[in-house]
């Protein structure tokens, strides 16, 4: 018995319980697996999700290098006090705590000054 040969419901059942296989339908041939394609056709979702995962990490690198350079050039303005200053411990934690607000920071709004150079990039990725 082939997959071809199912009766509707049961082809409909058999393709629920496994979401990653797509089995092909009855009018279809063959079977369409992401890794039985040539290396130049994607299917759309694959295509999708990558350029998903990469504004992602577009977007969180673009975020942490700009926010990341602000606070160190902030923090530079800023001279140190003449009490109350813990020395070298406290300008490695002040670093560190920079890096966790610059993280924080792409996170929440990295992508609204990116979109642009993401769309540039991407066009010449093309």
């Amino acid at each position: 018995m082939s997959i071809g040969s199912l009766p509707p419901a049961a082809f409909d059942a058999l393709q629920s319980r496994t979401p990653g296989l797509r089995l092909p339908g009855p009018k279809s041939p063959g079977l369409q697996s992401p890794g039985l394609q040539s290396p130049g056709l994607q299917s759309p979702d694959v295509a999708g999700e990558k350029d998903a995962a990469f504004r992602e990490a577009f977007d969180s690198f673009v975020g942490e290098v700009f926010f990341g350079q602000m606070l160190k050039a902030m923090r530079k303005t800023v001279g140190k006090p003449a009490y109350f200053h813990g020395g070298q411990t406290e300008e490695i934690f002040q670093q560190q705590l920079d890096q966790v607000l610059g993280e924080k920071l792409a996170k929440t709004s990295a992508g609204k000054f990116s979109g642009p150079m993401f769309e540039l990039m991407h066009l010449t990725r093309k």
